[in-house]
Order: structure tokens, then C-alpha cells, then sequence
């Protein structure tokens, strides 16, 4: 299954699970009921923007469109390089490589993405029921963000954390491709404690 079957197929599945018809859909997204059917038919690529809006309106992170729901053994703690989801947007190039062992319990997610020069990309985040974490570490190139009314320019080696409960806006306004590692986490999510280790209870 390729990640574009993948998604129509959790589209149609998370939208069945809410008991909303395509109209219903539609009215909560602002996509349309025609695009909406093509998507989840698999006879269009969704943009990022648009997997936004119906992540939204489905009240699931956007990384719930990509989750496969096929798994027949426990997930594994290990993602190998070549078997981590990769994901292109259509419409801007960005693309999204999901570097968390696929359903693996954890309280956060890695994500890497590489965003084109010159492209831009908003995710309407206002709806949503459960606000998330969200940390950007920009590894290269510099990226324009700005959530609600506040705005930052990043530079390689910065790194910003977000409450996505607004408007989010990416763009890249340098020559080449800003590539960043995203860190998200629900409210409340937190690691668990480390254990304490006394002198004399280490291995040697």
C-alpha cells in the first residue's frame, strides 16, 4: 500500500468511525464533498493543507492520517532508515518523514520534514478539541513561521516550541530547502522518570 492508498483509506475509515457522511464531512472541513470522495476513492493526491483541514475536522493530529491500522504483530521500538513513512506534499514539494517506530507507545512523535524555497504552507489548528505540543528544530536553511498573531524567523540551530491552537503558518523564504526536526506531544504528555542510580548499583 503506498502512502497515498494509505491515507484515502484512514480518511474514509477515521470519517466511518465519527458515523459523518460526506456532506457532514464536508461542513466541518471546508473541503469539499467532490474532493473529499476523490480522496478517499484514491484518485487525487491531498495537499498538506487539505490533510490539515480533515485531520481537523476528524479531531486527530495530522500524524493519525498516516497511521497504518493494518498490523498484525506488536509494533516494534526500531524504525530502520528505508522503512520510515515519507510522505510529499503535491502542491509545495514539502515532505514528511515519520521517524517514530509506527504505533509504538510513546508520549511523542519525530517528525522530519524538508520544506521547499519559496513555498508556503497554513494548517488551521483553531478547532481542534485537544491543542497540541509541537517543537521545531530547524537543522537547515531558515523557515518564516507565524501562529495566530506572533511571528519568527528561524535560522539553523534555533529551536522553538509552539501550542498549536491557532492558525500555523510555514514558509521558507531563503534559496534552499529548510529541512527541521518536529517534536510533537498531546497536553499533559510527559517522559517517564528516569530511574536513580546510586554509586555502587552501576555496571561496570
Amino acid at each position: 500500500m503506498t502512502i497515498d492508498e494509505l491515507l484515502s483509506t484512514r480518511v474514509r475509515a477515521l470519517r466511518k468511525q465519527r458515523g459523518y457522511t460526506l456532506e457532514v464531512m464536508a461542513q466541518r472541513s471546508g473541503v469539499s464533498r467532490s474532493m473529499i470522495s476523490l480522496i478517499e476513492r484514491g484518485q487525487t493526491s491531498a495537499t498538506a493543507a487539505v490533510l490539515g483541514k480533515l485531520a481537523q475536522a476528524l479531531q486527530v493530529p495530522l500524524a493519525a492520517l498516516f497511521a497504518d491500522e493494518r498490523q498484525t504483530r506488536a509494533p516494534q521500538p526500531l524504525a530502520r532508515a528505508g522503512a520510515q513513512p515519507c510522505w510529499r506534499d503535491p502542491a509545495t514539494g514539502y515532505e514528511r518523514r515519520q521517524l517514530s517506530p509506527v504505533g509504538f507507545p510513546a508520549p511523542f512523535e519525530l517528525l522530519e520534514v524538508v520544506f521547499p524555497p519559496g513555498q508556503r504552507v497554513a494548517f488551521d489548528n483553531g478547532l481542534r478539541s485537544q491543542a497540541l505540543h509541537q517543537q521545531l528544530w530547524l537543522l537547515q536553511g531558515e523557515l518564516q513561521l507565524t501562529l495566530g498573531t506572533l511571528s519568527w524567523h528561524l535560522r539553523a540551530g534555533d529551536c522553538l516550541a509552539m501550542v498549536l491552537d491557532q492558525t500555523l503558518v510555514f514558509s521558507n523564504p531563503g534559496r534552499e530547502p529548510a529541512r527541521y526536526l518536529l517534536v510533537l506531544a498531546a497536553p499533559g504528555s510527559s517522559l517517564p522518570p528516569l530511574p536513580v542510580v546510586f554509586p555502587g548499583e552501576m555496571d561496570d
